[in-house]
């Protein structure tokens, strides 16, 4: 029989295509309790204009050596309220 068959095999995603995750450019201005002041460019993946903001990291959020002042690339996620946050915040190579 075939009922062993496993379901699709999801390693191989393409990132670029992929609907969970958004990048961004941004500076990191300062960071707090759960959150970060960020300033972006444009994020046309999913129509936001340039703008400092305030965004809330998702649970398990990956912030991996980045310092106020740096510039970063943050990946977006939606979280359960459908609301984007930070999924991660790496330097700028």
């Amino acid at each position: 029989g075939q009922s062993n068959m496993s379901g699709h095999d999801m390693t191989m995603v393409d990132h670029a295509t992929t609907a969970d995750g958004v990048h961004a450019e941004a500076t990191l201005n300062s960071l707090s309790e759960g959150m970060a002041n960020v300033s972006h460019g444009p994020i046309p993946d999913i129509g936001w204009p340039a703008m400092t903001m305030d965004m809330t990291f998702l649970d398990g959020a990956e912030m991996d050596g980045v310092a106020p002042g740096e510039k970063v690339m943050m990946t977006l996620e939606k979280g359960p309220d459908g609301m984007f946050g930070i999924r991660a915040l790496m330097p700028m190579e």
